[in-house]
């Protein structure tokens, strides 16, 4: 018998359901009305359980507050909200009889926190400023009042950082801070550091941040070994995952560990903090795609977790895993012990969420046996291992009912979005439509905009299966609306919603400019040809408001990928019109769907143009990667030609008549996904090189564009480097006479191997404006910020460092860096998206623009071309982009170096004037 089917028996004991009479075989063919058909009472294990007014009336009449406050904790925390908030108004009404502010006022605290979690807002806020006014009644002096006011402010900065005012959750917790401090509450301020550092990762602060992250490491270092020790260093090692300080999170949960480990292990409360400790190490070892070792933590997790939530959140987490690196037979071998053990929960949000999660997972495992089904023509042999959807609906309308129950509307909106999503996949469009829209309507009474963002793209997607093109539109457009007003959270990790920017948030983006996109009105150009396979490239005809939307959303994109990249939304942009930043200019915006590449054109004051080629993505990628290989020397050169040539027509080709006719001369591209990595400047059009006939700059988008020309009075350059080896990086025996080069054409300073410190850099640069600063050091740009630096003498300059040693610290009027050159850094071997990492160091650096290479070049066509590029700099009117081209000419007409593996890795990112 299907695991899940003994399952469900077991369930008909614990819940009445009218809906089991849907009849399914490889898909739901009846919808559960859930509006109305769930029980109205709630039982665990055939027993009724007690309502709310039953709770409040039994312990109304007990004498004790104090007891009502530990029991409402035990309630709290094994996520029987509904029932903990009871418990606590009891006791709060006992306080008030007696006349007791600081015990109402704690109630307040605790009320809060729980609303904030609810997501009740104006709940919140009002047990905060009723618990306020009580404090100011008392004397807050002693104690027992400040650490009340202390845990009142811990509470309400998360409030206050939850609507977005992180600059104001910094404070209160500073404020927090400071009286924990008074009362000598370690842990209290231990907590309160934390926030902070936190709260100034979203603001930017990096520097700041990682000074407070280094005294609460410091601080707990010189602890002694003790349960308060172990568990601030997983707090601490847990923020530093949310922060993506991944090596840094791993040691201090190891410590951690080792520190509950040479305590008591066999203590149930310590085994608990241990299994605790093991599942975040998991966690931390998975983001550091150590899937082995994160799968032995999640293991020891569930063995030695004391209680049923500890094992549950152990196992899911192994079962995310195993489904993530496709180990079905050991995925479907976890299913019935996390069954047996989500049967045994009381209600309460933990259950809710297991549920929901649980099913999440199946779907995942129904939609891999499915694709793997179809792709081999085969069915499975072993039913018994086949996930039914009918099962997985059941237990999202259980956790639907059990929301209800509890009166939990986050929870209950998560779920019924959730159990849309299976009606989806059964292509029950009516079905999952009502519920998805249930859902959505649920979530806009809490405000749960996450929950709404995912609910209106998977209502766009059920439209768009139903062929509503429109009203898909609108749903996409409505997710992407939210998702912008979603920017800070969206970057923030820990939500149980736990965004994934790939999975969940760029094919919103992606899909939505595909269907403003999708016209059946085009006129063909000529075909093109690759590997004996035609794929005709057309011109198509479409609104204007369509190219216009479609266009501004592949520039949020990149910009919501640079937000995820940095793990803050700090990064500024200010919207630009072309026309006003050169009318001689045009900007290409290519951007790879599905089944198609397409690209938008926008020439100075036109109509936007658009076409595209019909070719899938997966092919795409393919050719770009076979044309990055052909660019190394000992590629066959007709080959390298022919790729270069295709990937123009796909790119250039339908727009050069558009081109010459506008009297184009700059072409600066918005490249998407694989093609960030690619160098522009070598397509080839038969004839010649991209270069040759029009200068070119790369942007992240206009948005993030600053524009101003290089000024070239008072042009002074600050040249660091280094030329010896060091930290185990190879020399760079070149780097001293590109640096000697460039002081022989401007005038600047120079601080070579030894004198290049972090310390060093910073201070010249607060002692004199710089224009343009030039590194010529190793340097790796990454996907991961973590593998995104500089060398330095002293150390590796991460991307999060750039800024604060980039800009000077007082407020000199036009000191912002006009150009920023990496002259001998390289994008990681293997990451598809490490130019991602170029852009953010582009971006971050505060500099209007970046010039770097794409891939390490020689020292001696290296020190050639900056000998060129810094004579056009210094003795010619041209702009940057300008100088970049007459640079790589030069190199190009050297018959030494005139493949273009010596010039094309040098773009200019950003501002090119």
């Amino acid at each position: 018998m299907n695991r899940l089917t003994k399952y469900f028996k077991k369930l008909k004991k614990r819940f009445i359901y009218v809906l089991l009479s849907l009849i399914i075989t490889c898909q739901i063919t009846q919808y559960p009305q859930v509006s109305y058909s769930f029980p109205s009472q709630n039982f665990k294990n055939g027993q009724k359980q007690a309502a709310p007014t039953d709770i409040k009336n039994s312990v109304i009449a007990e004498i004790n507050p104090a007891e009502l406050l530990t029991r409402g904790k035990r309630l709290y925390e094994a996520g029987q909200y509904r029932e903990a908030i009871a418990t606590w108004q009891s006791a709060a009404e006992i306080y008030q009889s007696d006349r007791d502010f600081l015990g109402q006022a704690l109630i307040g605290v605790y009320l809060a926190n729980i609303y904030q979690e609810l997501g009740q807002w104006e709940e919140a806020q009002q047990a905060i400023f009723t618990s306020r006014h009580l404090l100011n009644n008392l004397d807050r002096t002693t104690n027992e009042s400040l650490k009340v006011e202390a845990q009142l402010l811990n509470i309400w900065g998360h409030i206050q950082l939850d609507m977005g005012d992180n600059a104001a959750a910094l404070e209160t917790w500073q404020q927090g801070e400071k009286l924990y401090s008074q009362i000598s509450d370690i842990e209290g301020i231990l907590g309160s550091k934390i926030n902070q550092a936190q709260a100034l990762q979203q603001l930017g602060m990096y520097r700041r941040s990682q000074q407070i992250l280094t005294q609460i490491e410091e601080t707990l270092a010189q602890m002694p070994a003790s349960p308060i020790k172990a568990l601030g260093l997983r707090s601490f090692g847990i923020s530093l995952y949310i922060m993506g300080d991944l090596e840094r999170s791993q040691q201090a949960l190891e410590t951690s560990l080792a520190i509950s480990q040479q305590l008591n292990p066999h203590q149930v409360h310590n085994a608990g903090e241990i299994s605790a400790t093991l599942t975040a190490l998991g966690n931390t070892s998975r983001a550091l795609k150590q899937p082995e070792v994160a799968q032995k933590y999640y293991q020891q997790a569930a063995t030695i977790a004391s209680t049923p939530i500890g094992q549950i959140e152990a196992q899911l987490n192994q079962l995310s895993l195993f489904i993530e690196t496709e180990k079905l037979p050991e995925a479907i071998a976890l299913i019935p012990h996390i069954e047996s053990l989500i049967i045994g929960l009381p209600l309460s949000r933990f259950s809710i969420y297991a549920q929901v999660n649980f099913a999440n997972k199946l779907v995942k495992i129904f939609q891999i046996q499915a694709k793997n089904s179809q792709a081999s023509r085969t069915h499975i042999h072993n039913q018994s291992q086949l996930i039914n959807l009918k099962e997985i609906a059941l237990i999202l309308a259980q956790a639907v009912q059990g929301a209800r129950n509890l009166e939990d509307i986050r929870a209950e909106c998560y779920a019924l979005k959730q159990l849309g999503s299976v009606y989806e996949q059964a292509a029950q469009w009516a079905d999952a439509s009502q519920l998805t829209e249930q859902a959505i309507i649920q979530a806009e009474k809490i405000q749960a905009q996450d929950i709404i963002a995912l609910a209106q793209w998977q209502l766009g997607r059920i439209h768009k299966q139903q062929g509503n093109i429109p009203q898909a539109i609108a749903a996409y457009t409505a997710a992407f609306q939210t998702l912008k007003s979603l920017r800070n959270e969206l970057v923030a990790a820990g939500s149980e919603l736990q965004f994934s920017f790939q999975d969940t948030v760029e094919p919103i983006y992606r899909e939505l400019v595909a269907l403003l996109l999708t016209n059946t009105d085009y006129t063909a150009t000529q075909p093109g040809t690759l590997d004996g396979r035609n794929y005709p490239e057309n011109i198509r005809t479409h609104p204007e408001k369509n190219l216009q939307q479609a266009r501004e959303i592949i520039e949020a994109l990149n910009l919501a990928e640079l937000d995820n990249f940095f793990r803050n939304s700090c990064v500024e942009f200010f919207p630009e019109q072309i026309d006003r930043v050169d009318p001689t200019a045009a900007v290409i915006y290519p951007i790879t769907l599905p089944d198609r590449l397409g690209v938008i054109l926008s020439l100075p004051g036109q109509r936007f143009r658009y076409y595209e080629t019909h070719i899938p993505a997966d092919r795409v990628e393919n050719i770009l990667k076979h044309w990055l290989m052909s660019l190394n020397p000992v590629y066959d050169n007709a080959e390298r030609l022919r790729i270069s040539q295709q990937i123009y027509n796909w790119l250039i080709q339908p727009a050069t008549a558009d081109l010459a006719a506008n009297e184009i001369k700059t072409l600066v591209f918005v490249l998407d996904g694989f093609l960030q990595n690619m160098p522009m400047a070598a397509l080839y059009d038969g004839q010649e090189y991209l270069i040759e006939k029009y200068t070119i700059a790369v942007a992240p988008g206009l948005q993030l564009l600053s524009p101003r020309s290089l000024r070239q009075e008072k042009l002074q350059v600050l040249s660091a480097g280094l030329s010896e080896a060091r930290q185990n990086f190879t020399a760079l025996p070149g780097v001293q006479l590109e640096i000697e080069q460039i002081a022989a054409k401007v005038a600047g300073e120079i601080i070579l191997n030894q004198n290049f410190t972090k310390v060093n850099l910073k201070s010249r640069i607060n002692r004199s404006h710089f224009p343009i600063v030039h590194l010529a050091t190793h340097g790796q740009f990454s996907s991961n910020p973590e593998q995104t630096f500089l060398l330095a003498w002293d150390g590796k300059i991460n991307v999060q460092e750039l800024y604060e040693l980039l800009t000077p610290t007082s407020d000199r009027q036009g000191s912002q860096i006009e150009l920023l050159v990496l002259s001998a850094c390289q994008t990681a071997l293997g990451d598809n998206r490490a130019a991602l990492g170029l852009a953010g160091v582009a971006v971050r650096s505060g500099a209007r623009s970046t010039l770097a290479t794409l891939w390490s070049v020689s020292d001696e066509s290296t020190v050639e071309l900056m000998s060129e590029f810094y004579r056009a700099i210094a003795t010619s009117e041209v702009n940057k982009a300008q100088a970049l081209r007459q640079a790589q000419i030069a190199i190009l007409k050297n018959s030494q170096f005139e493949h273009p593996f010596f010039w094309a890795p040098f773009v200019l990112i950003g501002n090119w004037l």
